[in-house]
């Protein structure tokens, strides 16, 4: 006999992730079921404006039709599992996905910004020495709206804590952002668009520890993000030690990545981001 988690999982991936619908599709499923297209702006307003957590959250939506959307989609949002509060006012966060993973997330407050940093994978390939995350297996990449997540949720802790809105938003948690491409610029384009955060681009980073392929990639996508190097060596031997990474993107072949990124985007690498 199924336990009720592995029954609840199996319901998830069952049914569709209604975040993974556009506006269109949204609306094309509303008139499917013979129901007004306005219902389906609301729904997307609930899902990504207002950071609905359930389908009951939908206030403005009739009781059958919320019904409904729960008997065809799930809304796996992240949930989260303790918070710790540090004396110099951060706040560190555990999240739980819904299929039973942690990862980690952290509010950092200053005097000119509420900076959030988020994670982009459930743990991680790389095995740098110095990264407690290195010493964990990659169990799987977050998908863009749980990234999306985290960082609602940390706005939302800011709000609570201290009044502000999230100013920054660093990927600099767990995993290595490059290697979840797809999800990270999509959860990056969803956090700037006018239906979603509308956060500006420039005041997210996007950190890596060195993944030359992909920073091209970067360049050749125009992104109007800042790009930050997690380089920790200044020679190829001591980073092949601490950054196993470097064994097959070594700083010769990184610099030459990173002048191609500037070349297609002419964004500056940071030198003096919020850590």
């Amino acid at each position: 006999m199924l336990l009720p988690y592995k029954v609840y999982l199996c319901t998830m991936l069952a049914k569709k992730n209604i975040r993974t619908l556009t506006l269109p599709e949204l609306k094309e499923y509303f008139e499917s079921i013979g129901d007004k297209k306005f219902r389906a702006i609301q729904a997307y307003e609930w899902i990504w404006k207002q950071h609905a957590r359930n389908f009951d959250d939908m206030s403005n939506l009739s009781k059958e039709l919320r019904q409904k959307l729960s008997e065809n989609f799930t809304l796996p949002a992240l949930a989260v599992d303790t918070t710790q509060h540090s004396g110099d006012g951060t706040l560190k966060s555990r999240f739980r996905t819904f299929d039973g993973h942690m990862i980690e997330g952290v509010l950092i407050p200053t005097e000119t910004r509420q900076t959030a940093c988020v994670s982009s994978q459930v743990g991680c390939s790389l095995s740098c020495k110095f990264c407690a995350t290195g010493y964990m297996d990659r169990k799987r990449n977050l998908n863009f709206d749980e990234i999306y997540d985290q960082v609602a949720l940390l706005n939302q802790q800011t709000e609570v804590t201290y009044g502000k809105k999230l100013t920054n938003i660093v990927f600099m948690g767990m995993g290595e952002p490059l290697l979840n491409y797809k999800n990270v610029l999509q959860a990056i384009d969803k956090i700037t668009s006018n239906d979603g955060m509308g956060m500006s681009p420039k005041r997210i980073t996007v950190s890596t520890a060195g993944v030359a392929k992909m920073i091209r990639q970067l360049g050749d996508d125009k992104v109007r993000f800042n790009l930050a190097m997690s380089l920790h060596a200044a020679n190829d031997e001591k980073r092949n030690e601490i950054m196993p990474i470097n064994e097959s993107n070594n700083i010769q072949v990184l610099i030459e990545a990173l002048n191609y990124f500037y070349e297609q985007t002419k964004m500056i690498l940071p030198s003096n981001i919020f850590y």
